[in-house]
């Protein structure tokens, strides 16, 4: 749990640093890399309930 706390964590900090060299530069990639980190986190977000969710019903 505590791994996926920094990885949180670590992906809002990506994300906000992105934004902020783009408010800087204009250039458009900044803005891309925040989409895909973004996404990225989600999808290891549902994989992580996923496993819980499992983990819980095998455990029942």
């Amino acid at each position: 749990m505590i791994v996926l706390r920094l990885l949180l964590v670590l992906m809002i900090i990506s994300v906000v640093v992105c934004l902020g060299s783009f408010l800087v530069t204009r250039h458009r990639g900044y803005l891309r890399l925040a989409w895909q980190i973004i996404k990225f986190g989600a999808v290891m977000l549902l994989a992580a309930v996923l496993i819980f969710a499992i983990s819980r019903v095998i455990l029942l």
